[in-house]
């Protein structure tokens, strides 16, 4: 594959430092949550910022799987991607990350929300990225036409 585009960011501090990116468009503080064991600060944390970076590329692969599935761009009005990242801890040292991706698609009944989840979770480069390695729960959200 031929590489389109480079993003750069660089963090100070671990999780109570902050992050930036190499153009200047990105700049948050970061703060450890307090389940974490942290203070609970105002700034962001790397699982949040997983989480935006997931559900935004995710929706717009999207636009992807729709031909295959006989659908029109139509079928995304109003839709929306919701990602949640889950920190996981095992033993001491060892931690993991889960995510559910729950798919707000008002133009579609549950059953085409449910194979537009499923076809673009085989596009998307943040699912192709974590196959294998993390958990991802493919949703659709509950009052979805037809379900």
């Amino acid at each position: 594959m031929d590489r389109l585009y480079t993003a750069e960011a660089t963090a100070t501090g671990a999780r109570t430092g902050e992050v930036a990116s190499s153009d200047g468009r990105l700049a948050v503080a970061l703060s450890r949550p307090a389940e974490m064991g942290g203070d609970g600060g105002p700034g962001t944390n790397p699982e949040q910022l997983f989480a935006a970076g997931y559900a935004a590329c995710f929706h717009s692969a999207m636009r992807f799987s729709l031909g295959p599935l006989g659908l029109s761009p139509a079928a995304l009005a109003g839709s929306s991607v919701t990602a949640r990242v889950h920190f996981l801890r095992g033993e001491p040292g060892d931690f993991g990350l889960a995510v559910d991706l729950t798919g707000h698609l008002p133009a579609l009944d549950a059953g085409q929300a449910r194979a537009l989840m499923e076809r673009t979770h085989t596009v998307c480069p943040y699912s192709r990225a974590t196959l294998g390695n993390v958990e991802v729960g493919l949703h659709v959200a509950e009052g979805q036409p037809g379900g």
